[in-house]
């Protein structure tokens, strides 16, 4: 779970989330809210991502501010779940 977090919160291509899926939520303001375990065990979604699922967030009174924020200055909203997660990859990392 932590290398997940990291990966759709710290992980870019030109300063913009790696995962197509999550730059596309990002780009439209929302805000990466929580990473569920084992929440689809689907053959798919074990093959594509071990089973993890994200959810992303819409405060439709923040999207635009959010949007502006990723798309100007490359920076990602995150519950505090997620940030503690990112931060438990940080001090545990060897990258």
């Amino acid at each position: 779970m932590r290398l997940c977090a990291w990966y759709l919160y710290g992980e870019k291509h030109r300063g913009y989330a790696l995962n197509p899926v999550a730059n596309f939520h990002l780009q439209n303001g929302s805000v990466l809210w929580r990473i569920n375990w084992m929440g689809d065990t689907s053959p798919r979604g074990i093959g594509a991502s071990c089973g993890m699922m994200v959810n992303y967030r819409y405060f439709l009174e923040d999207t635009a501010s959010n949007s502006a924020l990723y798309l100007a200055s490359k920076q990602v909203r995150a519950s505090e779940q997620v940030l503690a997660l990112v931060a438990q990859f940080q001090q545990n990392s060897k990258l």
